[in-house]
């Protein structure tokens, strides 16, 4: 008796019958993916017992994995497929399965979507390539047709050019890999979620469980036409069987959904560690900004991700390596951590390389420093990291009655433990005293047991422990522990509050009326609307005008073009500086003026902003970008003319508030130069704070409107006397 008759079925849907059409799911949501992760019930479109074909594969490990559901092997050619009953179409099957495997060629995938949504197929998996990978046009079209095909019905789809899921929790596998040919592992605590069939399935899961780590739910999606990267790791962040979740993703096409996956797993304290490709720039659009030149994919990106409470990586090892210890859930409440070892050269190497990562090594207090003197007569002061040399080789007991001292120190939030040659009993009380601390404990075992060849790092990994055979993946991970801490830590801040006097709808209004770029002096009524601080300034349409309201200003004053079309006035040599007396205003308007038509004869001029000079200042910049991920992008940095050749920024999405803002200042290397140097004044930090939250929101408000804005400089005066915003350019959308 074969398994598809051994077990009883009760149709869901009757044959030919057809569910309502679902629209598109809406950005940001998410599916439940119950049903696709564990089917009562699977069809496999193309199986065979052909092992040399993915469909023989396929339907194999299928059984071979322990799937204890109904299997229904689908092809018109055979009656029986290793033992099972073999249907030659979805239609004459006896219930409609939760989930199908499309083997097929790329041609008759439609047609069986067809047949799938006639039946009320809740889940399809196209295995098939030939669609967008291919890069034609074709391609992408064929694989418009089968998501509006998989919508109309009802249907989520993964897929096409896909490797399909294992699910080690249930005991279900849609897949030909052969990671699992030898059969099944113990489940674990780690999700895995890839495009690639081979880095997901090979690189990280297979690797992570070589070095004894247990995988929960993986998942290799090709192309993700439909269900992406996020829905499938948003059901391991709600799953109890998963702790960490690693993802390997080629793009982010839905920045908000990975915002809203990023949130819920922060509640939760599911770390997500991610590898997103791509870190080398194709190439910079033109920007009439120098935001937009100064922003790159791929360090908004990173920002972005940082922001989320996502962990950046960059090689698959990292991945599991930093899960390793991240699944502990222990989260060290600072950077400041300890290390010790009877080997002195392994903890000079663990001090270097840690440092580099930004792990700091504080001195122990005094109790500390006494009780290792009791614990190990004669040695003398300890520092950290701590060498214990000879005194506590061959002392039993006396290695671990040190770290567990060492780690009850106030002053540290980690320890990394190095042992290298060591006793088995050593090696288990330093796994027990990890055990039993409420800190991050990272055990760097180099060596190997002088009298327990079987227990081994594996061991220790099995029973969840975090070993590594090496200082910088060990410190690697410790690094992502802590800022995953901070990650906890920030979260539980008040929301960002708006700030007062905003205006929104008058800045509406203002670009509703613009015609092309905003001049600077459009651009600053703009930004106005949001309580930003510009300068004195007024618009002259005469030369007489410009000299009376220099005089007004009393002081040096500049004198710009102003001109929608003209976003860079130094080019057109239509600005002027220092500008001091009638006669010397009256001659800078009629240049100003003249060089403008010389560099574009058809340019629409609005007159001449005749403003104050502002000195005693640093000069910053504050920007908007659109990224096509992420949306409005904020940038924050040294400003002034040398801005592109410096790019000393740093990269947040709004909105901020002023806590947040001056996070992204201390980014910049140039932030001592606020602070004061060499004599000079510190600069207005404060008031600098507000102004860039000011900005974000206006970005956030305005992200449907606002394609760029560059501000700069923005003039920081000493501390006390504010800022002043001295050029501004924006970009709505609509002239972008």
């Amino acid at each position: 008796m074969t398994q598809s008759t051994m077990q009883s079925t009760t149709p869901s849907t009757k044959p030919g019958t057809s569910p309502a059409a679902a629209p598109p799911p809406a950005q940001g949501s998410f599916p439940d993916l119950s049903r696709f992760f564990a089917p009562r019930s699977v069809a496999l479109v193309g199986a065979t017992e052909d092992l040399g074909k993915f469909g023989g594969r396929s339907t194999r490990l299928m059984m071979d994995f322990g799937y204890t559901g109904r299997i229904y092997p689908v092809n018109p050619n055979r009656k029986q497929i290793f033992g099972m009953d073999c249907f030659p179409s979805i239609t004459d099957l006896p219930e409609a399965p939760d989930h199908v495997g499309l083997v097929l060629p790329a041609s008759a995938i439609p047609g069986a979507l067809e047949q799938c949504a006639a039946r009320g197929v809740p889940f399809v998996t196209v295995f098939s390539a030939g669609f967008g990978e291919s890069g034609t046009e074709e391609g992408r079209r064929e694989q418009r047709r089968i998501v509006d095909i998989a919508h109309a019905g009802g249907i989520r789809i993964m897929g096409p050019n896909c490797n399909g899921l294992i699910n080690f929790v249930d005991g279900f596998a849609l897949t030909s890999t052969g990671t699992i040919a030898r059969g099944r592992c113990a489940p674990g605590d780690i999700g895995v979620a890839t495009q690639s069939g081979g880095a997901g399935q090979v690189n990280v899961m297979w690797r992570a469980q070589q070095a004894g780590l247990g995988i929960s739910y993986q998942v290799s999606c090709g192309n993700a036409a439909d269900l992406d990267l996020f829905d499938y790791a948003n059901f391991m962040v709600e799953s109890a069987a998963t702790r960490v979740v690693l993802i390997i993703a080629e793009h982010i096409a839905d920045g908000d959904k990975l915002r809203a996956l990023a949130r819920r797993a922060l509640e939760l304290e599911k770390p997500i560690v991610m590898i997103k490709v791509g870190r080398t720039e194709a190439g910079s659009r033109a920007a009439a900004s120098h935001t937009g030149a100064l922003t790159g994919a791929d360090a908004v990106c990173d920002a972005a991700l940082a922001q989320m409470g996502i962990l950046r990586v960059d090689d698959c090892n990292d991945l599991y390596e930093t899960a390793m210890l991240l699944r502990r859930g222990r989260w060290p409440a600072g950077r400041r951590a300890a290390a010790t070892s009877i080997s002195g050269g392994n903890l000079v190497m663990v001090a270097d390389l840690g440092a580099g990562l930004g792990i700091e090594w504080p001195a122990y207090t005094e109790q500390t420093q006494q009780a290792l003197g009791a614990c190990l007569p004669g040695f003398g002061t300890a520092s950290n990291p701590t060498d214990l040399t000879a005194a506590a080789i061959n002392q039993e007991g006396k290695f671990v009655a040190a770290v567990t001292t060492i780690l009850a120190d106030p002053n540290v939030d980690a320890l990394v433990p190095v042992l290298t040659i060591a006793q088995a009993k050593e090696v288990r009380g330093v796994a027990e005293m990890s055990d039993s601390s409420d800190k991050a404990v990272t055990i760097v075992w180099t060596g190997e047991t002088s009298d327990e060849p079987s227990l081994t790092p594996h061991t220790l990994v099995t029973q969840g422990h975090a070993v590594y055979r090496d200082a910088m993946p060990a410190l690697k991970a410790l690094r992502a522990a802590m800022t995953y801490g901070e990650f906890q830590a920030r979260r539980t801040r008040p929301a960002v509050q708006r700030p007062d006097g905003i205006n929104t709808d008058a800045a509406r209004a203002l670009l509703a009326a613009a015609d092309g770029p905003l001049s600077e002096y459009q651009s600053k009524a703009l930004l106005r609307c949001y309580g930003l601080p510009v300068t004195q300034e007024y618009l002259a349409k005469t030369a007489d005008e410009a000299v009376a309201f220099a005089t007004r200003i009393n002081g040096p004053v500049a004198l710009k073009i102003q001109s929608p079309d003209i976003p860079h006035k130094t080019e057109a040599k239509a600005i002027r500086l220092h500008v001091q007396g009638d006669a010397a205003v009256r001659d800078a308007w009629q240049q100003v003026s003249a060089n403008a038509l010389l560099y574009k004869a058809a340019a629409r001029i609005e007159g001449v902003l005749v403003q104050e000079m502002v000195s005693d200042a640093r000069e910053m910049l504050v920007g908007i970008t659109q990224d096509p991920s992420f949306g409005p992008v904020l940038t924050v940095g040294l400003g002034g003319i040398f801005v592109e050749v410096f790019k000393d920024v740093a990269f947040r999405l709004p909105p901020l508030d002023a806590g947040d803002a001056l996070s992204a200042l201390h980014e910049l290397k140039s932030f001592r130069m606020l602070e004061g140097v060499r004599g000079q004044p510190a600069a207005d930090i404060a008031a600098l704070a507000d102004c860039i939250a000011r900005v974000s929101w206006l970005a956030f408000d305005l992200k449907d409107l606002i394609a760029e804005l560059d501000i700069n400089p923005l003039s920081v005066l000493p501390q006390g006397r504010g800022v002043r915003i001295v050029d501004a350019l924006v970009v709505p959308r609509a002239h972008a």
